[in-house]
């Protein structure tokens, strides 16, 4: 099986992207809802977290508490990097568990995940665009923005990586390059 990562920054579209990948009846893998299902989920996630940030990490009722994570991953790029190595290889054994051949993910090359996959399609907005959408659809300010995406590679960096870049600016034909690239990659394996 070829396996396809779509990768992109905050704004960019790449979950509109794999929307439209869905309704071709493609099964696309969500790291970020993985990552939040398998917090809420696995004991070995559980126990981990609690013995690296204490016994406030879930509510007596079992349920994740956010604002303690939040505050532990904050603190420093350490406690960040600590959460990681215990998240990301879950996301990644549940990936190659779940038996699909397409996955999104924003820290695609961050994480590590793009060696689980064959090909890299990239999804990119100009930067304005990215920043109206987020703050559209998150109700942040600009600044917030901006700070979330110096977090993330810089988009022409992911662009360098990939194998593919889709244009999602609001005027590309979203399915005439879902359909070039797919060409392409049949072509390719």
């Amino acid at each position: 099986m070829i396996r396809t990562g779509i990768a992109g920054g905050i704004g960019s579209g790449k979950s509109y992207v794999c929307q439209r990948l869905r309704q071709r009846g493609y099964e696309v893998y969500d790291c970020d809802s993985a990552a939040k299902r398998l917090l809420r989920t696995s004991p070995e996630i559980r126990e981990q977290l609690t013995r690296l940030i204490g016994p406030e990490t879930y509510t007596e009722d079992g349920q994740l508490n956010k604002a303690a994570v939040s505050r532990f991953l904050l603190a420093s790029a350490d406690n960040q990097q600590a959460i990681n190595a215990i998240v990301h290889p879950a996301v990644f054994r549940d990936f190659e568990d779940s038996g699909m051949a397409w996955m999104e993910s924003a820290i695609m090359y961050e994480s590590g995940i793009y060696r689980l996959v064959d090909r890299v399609i990239v999804v990119t907005a100009p930067l304005e665009v990215r920043i109206r959408r987020v703050m559209q659809r998150d109700h942040l300010s600009r600044g917030k923005v901006l700070e979330w995406m110096d977090r993330q590679l810089p988009q022409e960096e992911v662009v360098r990586r990939a194998d593919f870049e889709l244009v999602n600016d609001g005027k590309a034909d979203i399915e005439q390059q879902l359909n070039k690239i797919i060409e392409q990659c049949n072509r390719l394996f």
